[in-house]
């Protein structure tokens, strides 16, 4: 079974990315800054998620909610590395569930996700 958010990409579409600039330090091996823009003194946001009406990231490739993959995945900002998705840790996640809904997703569910191998023993 594949991962959830690997058929949505709503919260790529729908949430402002904004991090301290210095994710995008080289040395780090952090976010590329040129798929940033200046938020303010000292946040960046990624392009395409700072507003508007049609917010979606620069580096979400794919089509929400049929396939949908972070392009920049290893090197994403923290607000993404944050984001979990409904149930991916045993609970909801009401921003998960507010992405997916502004795109007429149904939240996620537990058994969206696998069973461990443990838990499919005890089970």
């Amino acid at each position: 079974m594949r991962h959830p958010c690997l058929a949505c990409g709503a919260c790529c579409a729908h949430y402002r990315v904004a991090f301290h600039w210095s994710e995008t330090e080289p040395d780090l091996a952090g976010t590329p800054p040129a798929l940033t823009e200046v938020l303010d003194p000292h946040r960046l946001v990624m392009r395409g998620t700072y507003g508007g009406a049609a917010i979606r990231c620069v580096a979400l490739a794919g089509t929400i909610g049929e396939a949908a993959a972070c392009s920049i995945y290893a090197h994403r900002p923290s607000p993404c590395r944050d984001l979990v998705a409904s149930w991916e840790h045993g609970a909801p996640s009401p921003q998960c569930d507010r992405a997916r809904a502004a795109h007429g997703l149904a939240p996620l569910q537990p058994a969206d996700f696998p069973q461990s191998p443990l838990e499919a023993v005890v089970a």
